[in-house]
């Protein structure tokens, strides 16, 4: 009677124990859906940064070659700037020298027609012309000059005569020096002009190349003006996209903080759960022990109970002379138990 009692209040504690723990373990499992969707959430979340994060990675090493290509580029340009600055200078130096002569010769070719202006101004334009018409008959008045001194040297001349070769020797002897003077000066003056002309070829040639280099130049340096351009809004596109990943880190860093605050949620409600199935799993060895143990002691009873019967016939056949068997022997000399 004792032990029905005892087997009830176990039954019934068993079942506000059960109760409990399907009470507890629906709060334990909506915790946990809570906490594995937060967690699936941050997770996913995570894993988006992530991915924005490698994507930026990829864009600044983009701008990085961009920008190392570019810093190339600007080198390249840097060093053909340097180099045509050199030959513009070059030319610069020989336009300088080359002008200088170029100027002295225009001073000389202007001195050079002066003096002609003034000579023709002397002699007089009309006789000037005149004589310039004639210049090319230089040859034919010095043979005339010639002939007119032998006939007056070797010819028996009236003093008329006389006084009119001797007027006409002088006429041509003062055209002959004129024609020269003449000719030595458009002489002159055609040289320095010959020579001017070929300085101012040259000059022209040398401004030529001075126009064409500067034009190179100023190509260049606007070229040179659009790379830096370039590089500058390249380091500023890449300073916004290390920005941006400054800022994905900082977002990555408190996601791991929030995780890591929920898997320790979780271990702890996973500890605390598993130290109450293992108290639950406890009581309820407990209460199987208690309950194998009055099993276990009906059931030794009932063996010895069986066993006493097997070894009271066992005694009978062998006070009856009868054959005994090995288990019937060790039912009468073995030691009485009560061994399931």
């Amino acid at each position: 009677m004792v032990r029905d009692q005892h087997s009830n209040g176990s039954s019934s504690t068993a079942t506000t124990t059960t109760t409990a723990a399907r009470n507890n373990n629906n709060a334990a499992a909506q915790n946990q859906n809570s906490i594995d969707s937060n967690l699936k959430t941050l997770s996913e979340f995570k894993k988006a940064l992530l991915e924005e994060q490698k994507n930026g990675d990829q864009r600044i090493q983009e701008l990085n070659n961009k920008i190392e290509s570019t810093k190339i580029q600007i080198d390249e340009e840097r060093t053909r700037l340097e180099d045509l600055r050199i030959v513009l200078k070059q030319i610069n130096e020989q336009k300088d020298a080359e002008y200088a002569k170029f100027m002295e010769l225009k001073k000389s070719l202007i001195e050079a027609r002066n003096k002609i202006k003034t000579f023709d101004d002397k002699t007089g334009s009309a006789a000037t012309s005149k004589l310039r018409k004639e210049r090319y008959d230089i040859v034919n008045l010095s043979k005339a000059l010639e002939h007119i001194e032998h006939d007056i040297q070797t010819k028996k001349l009236s003093k008329d005569e006389e006084r009119k070769l001797v007027s006409r020797s002088k006429e041509i002897a003062t055209k002959l020096h004129t024609l020269k003077i003449i000719h030595k000066k458009e002489d002159h003056y055609r040289n320095i002009s010959s020579r001017y002309e070929i300085l101012k070829t040259k000059i022209n040639s040398i401004f030529d190349q001075k126009s064409e280099f500067g034009n190179k130049i100023g190509k260049l340096k606007a070229s040179l003006d659009t790379l830096l351009n370039l590089r500058e809004s390249l380091y500023e596109e890449r300073r916004k996209e290390i920005h941006g990943i400054r800022e994905i880190g900082a977002k990555l860093e408190m996601v791991e903080t929030q995780l890591n605050a929920i898997e320790f949620r979780k271990s702890r409600m996973q500890y605390i759960q598993h130290r109450q199935r293992k108290q639950r799993e406890g009581e309820e060895r407990r209460a199987s022990r208690y309950g194998a143990t009055q099993e276990r002691t009906k059931r030794n009873k009932e063996n010895q109970e069986r066993w006493n019967m097997l070894k009271e016939v066992a005694l009978r056949k062998m006070s009856n002379g009868e054959k005994l068997t090995f288990d019937e022997m060790r039912l009468i000399f073995g030691d009485s138990g009560t061994t399931e």
